[in-house]
């Protein structure tokens, strides 16, 4: 371990800012193919995985497009546009992959602690809702990786399904649903820590309480700034490559560090909220993560789901999300976040969002102003008997939204953004389906920042993560049997 006084510099081959679910795999990666290099993540909370990451602050889904219908878009013609589920699907194998390969290395403690098996299913209401989610399951179930899923109507089969969400619910108004026993639910926050516990063991080091004062450019080398929150001792981070995974904090950071890519990148934060319930007769009587569709005119993030959760061994249920509004970037974030993001190059941005974006700054005053009865009312959508004594209201993550200018237009984010500056600098914006994607997503980085590496990397990393193009180029019965032996080493199947 390198000691330094306060004030003193320290030396490294790579210095990973956040310690959420990015960092950790990316550090791990960086470790395999490159033992000798030093490795030092700085977290500003006291323990990693307590932003993002942390098992309440998202809802825990290992997101593989099997039932998120904003992945899904309806054409015009009334067909399903699938390609973002299958893409999603992919990443997911090879998050997997690398996890399963973990495990059966030693490297990762009990999978049980981070992953279990939990099915996801789609939920369409009404005779438009219910031919949508035919179209979709029609487009998806010839693909290898969605062809467990499960198309029904039959009153019976969907109570055997959902008792919780079919009992007392009225038989006039069509319903369907898809169900897909592959579904998974995840602690990203137990995983990240034992990614990070590995990394330490391979001579890696991991500081907590450590802020980022500030990041600059000096000719070949990052100097990062840090604060030990502890002792307020402060020291600078020297290295050659920087990786920003600081979730919320990230686009800041990027803008103290004058980092041109960036310039005319906007952010806007969103709080989550969900009602949770703990009642054993609640959780026994729903057995999945059932996701519906959004209200007429919100925006994609607003798609409403019934969460099966299993945090710390104990289940829950989780339904939601609310959005509510804090300025803060982070969690513990600062009320002057949003105020201080705003500079003369994005301003622009940030006016035309709020211009081209009506329908989501719409949605956000209805849901910041909404009562407790309303929000009730929308979980009887889903549960038509729920009593709003036994849920209780919930705050999870912040959620920052990147505003950009697309084809003319400042649109709103929705997905995974990858920013690299100088060859030397990569960082991560943007929200869902995020930690799901970490493997492939860490791979891209890869892949950006060192170049010229990735020849006599790639063998190595494709045989302890298989990258999308790796899981896009099986053959089906190869991509059958890659899942099955994942999923089984990860004790999500018997045997």
């Amino acid at each position: 371990m390198i000691v330094s006084r306060s004030g003193a510099s320290e030396g490294w081959d790579v210095v990973l800012v956040g310690g959420g679910i990015m960092s950790a795999t990316l550090g791990v990666l960086l470790s395999e193919v490159q033992p000798d290099w030093r490795i030092t993540v700085v977290e500003r909370l006291d323990e990693a995985g307590l932003e993002s990451s942390s098992a309440w602050n998202n809802a825990g889904t290992g997101h593989a497009g099997l039932c998120e219908f904003n992945y899904t878009p309806r054409r015009p013609d009334g067909t399903v546009d699938v390609s973002s589920a299958v893409r999603i699907g992919e990443q997911f194998v090879s998050s997997l992959g690398f996890w399963a390969r973990l495990v059966e290395r030693g490297v990762l403690g009990p999978p049980e602690a981070f992953i279990h098996s939990v099915p996801h299913l789609g939920f369409g209401r009404g005779a438009d809702g219910v031919a949508y989610l035919r179209a979709r399951w029609e487009a998806l179930r010839g693909h290898p990786l969605f062809s467990d899923l499960e198309f029904s109507e039959d009153p019976d089969v969907l109570a055997s399904w959902l008792p919780l969400m079919f009992e007392g619910r009225n038989g006039n108004e069509p319903v369907a649903v898809t169900r897909s026993a592959q579904g998974t639910d995840v602690d990203f926050g137990v995983l990240t820590r034992q990614l990070l516990s590995a990394l330490q063991q391979r001579g890696g080091v991991v500081r907590t309480r450590q802020e980022v004062t500030s990041l600059r450019r000096h000719g070949r080398t990052w100097v990062v700034q840090v604060r030990d929150r502890r002792t307020g001792h402060r020291r600078r981070l020297r290295a050659p490559y920087v990786f920003v995974g600081a979730g919320g904090g990230t686009l800041p950071l990027l803008q103290s560090a004058r980092v041109p890519e960036i310039r005319r990148y906007g952010a806007f934060p969103i709080s989550g909220q969900f009602l949770r319930t703990d009642r054993p007769e609640l959780v026994a009587a729903h057995r999945g993560k059932v996701y519906g569709h959004s209200a007429p005119g919100a925006p994609p993030i607003s798609v409403p789901h019934l969460d099966l959760r299993v945090v710390d061994g104990q289940e829950a249920l989780l339904f939601g999300p609310f959005a509510a509004f804090s300025p803060r970037f982070l969690t513990r974030g600062r009320l002057t976040d949003l105020v201080r993001s705003v500079r003369p190059g994005n301003l622009p941005v940030l006016m035309a969002a709020a211009r081209d974006n009506r329908p989501l700054v719409t949605y956000l005053i209805r849901q910041v102003t909404q009562s407790a009865d309303a929000r009730t009312a929308t979980l009887r959508r889903f549960v038509p008997s729920a009593s709003a004594d036994d849920w209780t209201l919930m705050t999870a993550g912040q959620r920052v939204q990147v505003l950009k200018k697309t084809g003319g237009r400042s649109t709103v984010g929705f997905g995974t953004e990858i920013v690299t500056s100088a060859g030397s600098l990569a960082a991560l914006l943007g929200a869902s389906p995020g930690a799901s994607t970490a493997a492939s997503t860490m791979l891209d980085v890869l892949a950006a920042s060192f170049p010229q590496r990735m020849p006599e990397w790639a063998p190595q990393l494709d045989r302890l993560a298989p990258s999308t193009q790796t899981v896009r180029q099986f053959g089906p019965d190869r991509l059958g049997e890659e899942v099955t032996r994942a999923r089984r080493v990860l004790g999500l199947l018997p045997g």
